[in-house]
């Protein structure tokens, strides 16, 4: 499945590169606020510079509306990745037409220009054959480098990929290799950990893993639902009911795979001050809410994933933003990184909370992309890798 050209397989001395990246980055005050998706696109960056090429980079920053708006401009990114590198960076003011043909025409190799949010044309969430021409135009080979939104097909994601010889950087390539390889070719015992509010957002990975995995722990709000799918009265918590049936036939297909939550932590309010016990599964009194996993759970998924060849994690196991409800989340992630297994995080959620515990150095992989994590446990085919060249 993932036999696709890597960036080291293109020849890139004294050509213009044109890489999509992920600078879809917080800015505050013109200002860059977390640079972890700035810091993962440089060892691409450094590489083509390393070997004499022109580096243009392009990137969406936020939802503008297809057109331009200067609070979604990527000049204080631009500037960041000045401070950043050892080279100048410069930047276009579009992306696309006559300002980015001239930027690009006036670029040297060693040199590194970004050009503005390409969601300030329609062309790009559309996909438009036009404006990835346009994009293809400005070099003469080109990077994908952005998982977080590989699962899109746009215009600079996959359609670029059509009219220049097309690679995956060394971020893609890191993701295909853990992401990918977990799930076809795991050390066993593979299990995952599904977390989070929904069911609904994951029942194609559940599907998909229940065949490839051989444990499955559910924490989150999601666990709330096969609580009651069971029977089980859940009074306040959150439940879906529209995919009660479908949490049933699951619960079915996985037989002993799918390992549900044995005592929870329930409170009488969604509130950091709210009281709150412990109590084992069963009918939750009316008035309170499950918003964490229990220690009696907390100790049997740590059994399950010390024992584990490899682990993928997606979704915390409780309302971890409240410290009083986030335990059962920080047991988890330390159990992970305490473990001999493979430990792969997928994106969003999980990732953040990694990096609250302190724990994100002892894990082997933590993906850049939510959403394209997903796709991948669901064992979809992502448009921005099925466009690159194959080997």
């Amino acid at each position: 499945m993932f036999s696709k050209k890597m960036l080291t397989d293109l020849d890139v001395k004294g050509k213009k590169v044109l890489v999509r990246v992920d600078f879809n980055v917080p800015i505050s005050d013109g200002k860059v606020g977390d640079d972890t998706r700035i810091q993962a696109a440089l060892p691409t960056i450094k590489y083509l510079l390393e070997n004499d090429a022109a580096v243009i980079l392009c990137s969406h920053l936020g939802r503008p509306k297809g057109e331009p708006d200067p609070a979604f401009s990527l000049k204080p990114v631009a500037d960041y990745l000045g401070t950043l590198l050892d080279v100048p960076v410069k930047f276009a003011e579009d992306c696309i037409g006559e300002v980015a043909q001239n930027a690009s025409e006036g670029l040297a190799s060693n040199e590194v220009l970004v050009l503005e949010n390409t969601r300030f044309h329609a062309g790009e969430k559309a996909n438009d054959p036009e404006m990835a021409k346009e994009l293809a135009s400005l070099a003469d080979l080109f990077v994908n480098d952005a998982f977080g939104s590989a699962h899109r097909a746009h215009a600079s994601t996959a359609g670029v990929a059509d009219y220049l010889p097309a690679a995956a950087g060394f971020l893609l390539e890191k993701e295909i290799k853990y992401l990918g390889n977990a799930i076809a070719e795991p050390e066993r015992p593979f299990v995952a950990i599904l977390g989070g509010a929904k069911v609904s957002d994951k029942i194609g990975v559940i599907d998909n893993l229940i065949k490839k995995a051989d444990r499955i722990l559910i924490g989150g709000g999601m666990a709330n639902t096969f609580f009651k799918a069971q029977g089980y009265a859940m009074a306040d918590s959150l439940v879906e009911e529209e995919v009660l049936d479908t949490a049933k036939e699951l619960l079915d297909m996985a037989g002993g795979k799918l390992v549900l939550p044995v005592d929870v932590v329930i409170a009488d309010a969604f509130d950091a001050n709210a009281s709150d016990k412990i109590m084992d599964v069963g009918d939750v009194p009316a008035g309170w809410r499950i918003l964490d996993i229990g220690p009696r759970t907390v100790e049997a998924f740590s059994d399950i994933i010390k024992k584990a060849g490899t682990v993928v994690w997606n979704g915390p196991m409780g309302v971890f933003e409240l410290d009083k409800f986030a335990k059962g989340t920080f047991e988890v992630a330390k159990a992970i990184a305490e473990s001999e297994a493979t430990g792969i995080v997928g994106g969003g959620d999980s990732a953040s909370a990694i990096k609250k515990s302190g724990l994100e150095d002892k894990i082997t992989h933590i993906s850049t992309g939510g959403g394209a994590s997903l796709e991948m446990l669901e064992g979809k085919m992502l448009p921005g890798l099925a466009a690159l060249d194959d080997k």
